[in-house]
């Protein structure tokens, strides 16, 4: 969002790297990954370590192109300066259209955490709740959110080192239990290869939440610092997963991972820690409000972008004082979709709204599959650099067809498509309205005064002889 530059602290690369934490590390794996280890088995490892050199492509890319000419919008616009104008609204609306969707199912995840400590209070006051305190932060201004989302970073981090901890002292046996204990994964791939195929969609969501740092590059000291805090986020993350999920394979058989639980929680339980749920619990509700507020951001900041690009109505990106710099209108349309996206959370079964939020983390990664198209029209690519290029868009494509392999994440490859086939045809519409435009515009060129002035001399000068 639009804030005044000279009142505005520019940010050094190790902030936006813990932004980018703050902003990717959610519910999608604390809570998330139990479907990953659920369809994949103990492969879901390799499935993390995978999706985290496909992240690392596709921010390589977007950050070369950032480094290379700085634009808001950041994808967005680099895929209408590629392409055309109807590459950046379809673009900008397809990651409006998904992040709307994951708050919706954030909001409905906090408001399931929130329940464990007070069961007697219905969902829809802690929805409420958490979005009204989640748009407070985004009005606080880019600073503000900067600021809340940079101490959420430090908290996730801290709850996964205690979590190390612990899961250390289990293993060499300082903490003891009466079950199975500790044991190392025999067989890497129990659910086959299509297993692990299916499993590649909820890892490459774990790192969901790149293009955010991508729109906030431009807050960059240097922007040529980009792909230094990108790449420093993803090795970081990329530990941690890979970590994490290995401990709590180790600590439990991955059978136990089928319920609707975090993994960090039933990795432990054996091992009577009283306070772990409470403690996970709050970390959940931390997690989830930061990605929830990531996301306010971005669709904010996004929807901002499109008016100002005459790609959505005008009015979203004016602000009503000069000095306050804040789009009111675009907060008030991210705060409409935000109650209708909740609503529509807690009023749909269970089952059906998992399929939207698939298919929605599924648009992020059409986002992604853009981004590695459009760096080959606006970057000068080496042998190697157009090699990595398309092995990023392999494995992109290769994640998103793994999940017709799932009856979950089935149902959600088609919806997706039913929303880019909507925004598509939008798109279509509007293009009619572009190539009248561009008609009008020559056509007026061709009479401009100076263009009549020259004509009339003409003429005159014909008179004369």
């Amino acid at each position: 969002m639009s804030e005044n530059s000279k009142n505005t602290k520019k940010l050094q690369w190790w902030q936006l790297s813990l932004l980018g934490v703050a902003c990717t590390v959610g519910t999608g794996f604390f809570l998330g990954s139990h479907i990953a280890i659920q369809v994949g088995g103990p492969s879901a490892v390799i499935a993390y370590a995978l999706a985290a050199f496909g992240a690392y492509l596709v921010y390589d890319y977007l950050s070369q192109m950032t480094a290379k000419d700085p634009m808001e919008g950041s994808f967005r616009s680099y895929a209408k300066k590629a392409f055309g104008q109807w590459a950046g609204f379809s673009s900008g609306w397809v990651y409006w259209s998904a992040e709307l969707l994951i708050m919706g199912s954030q909001l409905t995840a906090l408001s399931l955490f929130s329940r464990f400590w007070f069961p007697q209070i219905p969902m829809w006051c802690f929805a409420a709740g958490f979005g009204i305190l989640g748009l407070l932060i985004i009005t606080w201004g880019t600073q503000g959110f900067e600021r809340m989302e940079s101490i959420f970073a430090v908290m996730k981090i801290a709850a996964i080192l205690v979590f190390f901890i612990i899961a250390a002292l289990a293993l060499f046996g300082v903490l003891k239990t009466n079950s199975h204990g500790p044991d190392f994964p025999k067989n890497w791939l129990p659910t086959g290869i299509t297993g692990f195929w299916a499993a590649l969609i909820f890892a490459f969501y774990g790192y969901g939440g790149l293009e955010a740092l991508g729109l906030m590059t431009t807050r960059l000291k240097d922007p040529k610092d980009a792909p230094k805090a990108g790449k420093s986020m993803l090795l970081l993350l990329m530990l941690t997963y890979v970590v994490s999920i290995g401990l709590v394979l180790m600590l439990e058989p991955w059978q136990s991972y089928a319920a609707k639980e975090s993994p960090f929680v039933v990795a432990l339980v054996d091992y009577k820690l009283t306070f772990v749920p409470h403690f996970f619990n709050a970390v959940l509700i931390i997690a989830g409000f930061s990605t929830m507020t990531a996301s306010l951001f971005a669709v904010t900041s996004m929807i901002v972008t499109l008016a100002s690009d005459g790609d959505a109505p005008a009015f979203f990106a004016k602000t009503r004082k000069k000095e306050e710099r804040k789009p009111w209108a675009a907060i008030g349309l991210t705060a409409t979709g935000l109650a209708g996206s909740v609503l529509f959370a807690l009023l749909m079964p269970e089952s059906i709204y998992e399929y939207i939020t698939t298919a929605a983390g599924m648009m992020l990664l059409y986002n992604w599959l853009f981004i590695l198209l459009t760096s080959g029209r606006l970057l000068r690519l080496n042998g190697w650099g157009k090699a990595k290029r398309y092995i990023g868009m392999a494995l992109v494509v290769l994640a998103l067809s793994g999940t017709l392999f799932h009856k979950i994440s089935r149902p959600g490859f088609f919806i997706s498509l039913g929303f880019v086939a909507v925004i598509g045809c939008v798109t279509l519409i509007m293009r009619h309205f572009w190539n009248k435009q561009e008609h009008d515009s020559f056509e007026e060129s061709r009479f401009t005064p100076e263009t009549k002035r020259d004509r009339l001399r003409n003429r005159n000068k014909g008179r004369i002889r």
